[in-house]
């Protein structure tokens, strides 16, 4: 029979296991996806078996330290950044709370991708404003499948847009997996503005200054190896 303490101490490295692959999925996959290859990834997926699971991700936080050309782009066009909800704007960097999702790592080369899921950040985001107008880009939800992030848009309250394609991410410059305690972090995967997000802000800014070879940042992802209760 397993004991409590031996299937705790289990868990947890297959846990750990899970979130020190899932930004590395990210970092692999190619930045564009069509429905082919999707549904071809999924076939292939679905006969391959899971070497572990996170149903519950809870804790800790993602935060993209501001590249300084990001926010040189955003003072030449007088945009000022904020936060919003439980977000907060630190030494540089955006921070958003981890709130929820899943992640399903299988044993690569078995499976492509092999690590799907979602890292959600629901109830806090980040905004740009320009005199009387203001962009709010909230519930932030990572997709390390196919190495995107989606969010919700909101224009001076009103909805512009749901789960739109917001940042797209780049991994070569990836560091190491850090274990600290009961947590994981993971850091280095580079932030861009996706095409969709470009569009979305030239439009409403009146410019064409912002282009998906912005780059935002660079990613720093800290959550916990146990899943929630």
């Amino acid at each position: 029979m397993i004991t409590t303490r031996s299937h705790k101490k289990m868990f947890a490295g297959i846990a750990l296991a899970a979130v020190a692959a899932f930004p590395l999925a990210a970092c692999s996959s190619s930045d564009s996806s069509d429905s082919a290859s999707s549904s071809s990834s999924e076939s292939k997926v679905s006969v391959a078996k899971p070497v572990a699971r996170i149903n519950a991700l809870s804790g800790k936080d993602t935060a993209v330290k501001l590249d300084p050309g990001f926010t040189d782009a955003l003072t030449s066009l007088g945009l000022t950044p904020g936060v919003v909800g439980d977000a907060k704007l630190e030494d540089g960097s955006l921070i958003f709370p981890v709130t929820g999702g899943n992640v399903t790592v299988f044993k690569k080369g078995e499976a492509k991708p092999y690590v799907i899921g979602q890292i959600q950040h629901e109830g806090s985001g980040f905004s740009l404003t320009a005199g009387d107008t203001k962009v709010e880009i909230t519930n932030l939800n990572v997709d390390p499948g196919i190495s995107r992030v989606y969010g919700d848009v909101s224009v001076n309250g009103k909805t512009a847009a749901s789960s739109a394609f917001i940042f797209q991410l780049r991994g070569a410059t990836l560091k190491p997996l850090q274990v600290e305690g009961e947590t994981a972090i993971l850091e280095g995967t580079k932030v861009f503005i996706s095409p969709v997000a470009a569009s979305l802000l030239n439009d409403t800014f009146k410019t064409d200054a912002v282009t998906d070879q912005l780059e935002v940042g660079v990613a720093k992802i800290t959550v916990n190896t146990t899943p929630a209760a």
